[in-house]
């Protein structure tokens, strides 16, 4: 979740289940607090794409839809967001969706403290990013053409599109993002991610003596049901 990392850097997710976990909670929320219908609450419709993104399954979307509609379901997500620096400096942002505060504060202070970390107070580490939108498409398809992607992108109201080894990445406003994803999927285009993502305004290169360390934190943050997604200003 996040930003596509290079898969050479180890950042693809084979927990797929976890990941669908994740998602059903995202949309859970979002239903809870703004409606189930996608097109009326803004939220929902973005948790939706974002997990479609990912491949969830599209009977675990509607469950999670159908439970929030629940008269009685009295389950209770709050959304908190950790901010903290990694080993060599690297800014992290942990957003999380929780039943228990105290729950997911101990475990995010402990695997920053066990993975050379610390976290932050609040604002220490978000003015390192921007909100905008997000979305990414893989280069794995060689008959993609690039020139025709980015017109596209950009006459339906993207910021810029970046060209990696493995993605290209589509940034926009967030309130452009739905108009841009909803062009670029017509015309034919899929995305590996699609979502409201934060982005950083620089990135910090880190040293190759704190990489495995700072893929442990990075690990170990996943791996917590607690914790939807994690961004942070490591340069590739």
């Amino acid at each position: 979740m996040g930003r596509v990392q290079n898969p050479k850097k180890g950042a693809i997710d084979a927990n797929r289940s976890k990941t669908f976990m994740k998602m059903s909670k995202e949309i859970y929320v979002a239903a809870k607090q703004g409606g189930t219908d996608p097109n009326a609450n803004t939220a929902l419709r973005l948790a939706i794409e974002k997990a479609r993104a990912v491949s969830t399954p599209k009977d675990t979307i509607e469950r999670a839809i159908k439970k929030a509609s629940g008269a009685n379901d009295a389950e209770n997500f709050e959304e908190i967001t950790y901010e903290g620096y990694g080993p060599g400096g690297i800014a992290i942002l942990v957003k999380c969706l929780t039943d228990n505060r105290n729950r997911t504060a101990s475990n995010v202070r402990t695997a920053f403290g066990k993975n050379g970390g610390n976290l932050g107070e609040s604002g220490s580490v978000a003015y390192l990013f921007n909100r905008k939108g997000y979305l990414a498409i893989a280069r794995e398809d060689l008959a993609i053409d690039e020139d025709a992607m980015l017109e596209i992108a950009l006459d339906s109201g993207a910021e810029d599109m970046i060209t990696k080894d493995y993605a290209y990445e589509i940034l926009t406003e967030p309130n452009d993002f739905l108009d841009v994803q909803t062009a670029i999927a017509e015309a034919g285009y899929q995305f590996v991610s699609a979502e409201i993502s934060m982005m950083p305004t620089l990135y910090t290169p880190l040293a190759e003596e704190n990489q495995a360390q700072f893929a442990k934190l990075i690990a170990t943050l996943e791996d917590d049901d607690d914790v939807q997604d994690i961004y942070h200003n490591c340069a590739e």
